[in-house]
């Protein structure tokens, strides 16, 4: 609906951005998915192997909430902490809860999140990590929720831009050779 304030010469130009721009932020989405389901995945097992009886449960919920940074981690070190205290009723499987949650943290910081979501939005899995390193500095939790999807976008738009700045770039001819 807002193409129509745009004048006609622009409306092909801003339908190609939003079309790209709609196709990373649903690329950001499903690769998103992937890392909440792969990290649902491990911690699913790796509380199995511990021994946990409600393993299952507690991995997919950890996983699930996973979306929203820490608050998958939080949720799920408290709840299998505590369903591992009241199972084995030892201290010692806490730290094996503590062990599963930590390589789940290690590979989504450094292969799922950097492959999943970076892989499908086109961003280098250095940028990855970059942008939610500085959208978490620059702008607290709100930053680093937001930091992929806007790196993506913004990707797209300076490419855009660049585009169209190189094909508007004056046509150079290449020097004319002094005859002898």
């Amino acid at each position: 609906k807002l193409l129509v304030l745009l004048p006609a010469s622009k409306q092909p130009r801003a339908r190609a951005l939003a079309r790209e721009t709609d196709a990373v932020l649903g690329s950001f989405l499903r690769g998103q998915l992937s890392v909440m389901l792969a990290l649902a995945t491990v911690y699913a097992t790796g509380l199995w192997i511990v021994g946990l009886d409600l393993a299952l449960p507690i991995g997919l919920l950890a996983g699930l909430l996973s979306f929203v940074p820490y608050l998958g981690l939080l949720t799920g070190v408290t709840a299998a902490g505590i369903g591992a205290y009241i199972q084995f009723q030892d201290a010692q499987p806490l730290l094996w809860v503590l062990a599963v949650f930590g390589v789940g943290q290690l590979l989504d910081s450094l292969w799922f999140t950097p492959r999943f979501v970076g892989g499908r939005t086109g961003l280098h899995p250095v940028t990855v990590i970059f942008a939610i390193l500085a959208g978490g500095q620059l702008f607290g939790f709100a930053g680093v929720l937001l930091a992929l999807p806007v790196a993506a976008v913004l990707k797209v738009w300076l490419r855009h831009l660049h585009e169209r700045y190189v094909a508007e770039l004056p046509r150079r001819r290449p020097p004319r050779r002094a005859g002898p």
